[in-house]
């Protein structure tokens, strides 16, 4: 079925519902899973170009995806982390492709209309643009008979 999931956190509460479909699914598929971040800020979008230095919240993003990949690593998954810096929804589109991956799975805040015309939607724009499968799950949500995994940040609302 898949063998390579690529998961964009956000590194925000929407996370966990991704994070426990992904863990089910990979389990189930024996699939390996790679977890991007986008930092879209000043210095994550010109950070090559400019030859700048990190910042303090792109070290605080690479640290949650690497805590998160060893958490999916002690349930038994093949897990990575990859920090990317640019527009979301190209940088997650460009790594599926680059990385090999088979399906997207990301979560989605269940904007509507005029939230989505005023904050926009990466999901939608990555399920348009992409050419593997992207599933989406709308935060909040966890799996049918599953819990949270221990580890697993579990943020409240």
């Amino acid at each position: 079925m898949y063998h390579r999931i690529l998961v964009p956190l956000e590194n925000t509460p929407t996370d966990v519902a991704i994070l426990e479909h992904v863990r089910a699914l990979a389990s189930f598929c024996k699939a390996s899973v790679l977890l991007i971040h986008v930092a879209d800020g000043f210095v994550a979008r010109n950070y090559r170009p400019l030859g700048l230095r990190e910042s303090e919240e792109m070290r605080a993003d690479l640290a949650y995806l690497e805590r998160c990949a060893k958490q999916l690593c002690d349930a038994g998954i093949e897990a990575e982390s990859l920090l990317a810096g640019g527009d979301p929804a190209q940088e997650i589109i460009s790594a599926a492709e680059r990385e090999a991956c088979d399906l997207i799975a990301m979560s989605t805040h269940g904007h509507r209309f005029l939230k989505d015309i005023l904050f926009g939607s990466v999901c939608n724009d990555v399920r348009h643009r992409a050419r593997v499968p992207v599933l989406c799950v709308r935060a909040g949500v966890t799996p049918v008979g599953l819990t949270p995994a221990a580890g697993v940040p579990v943020f409240k609302s």
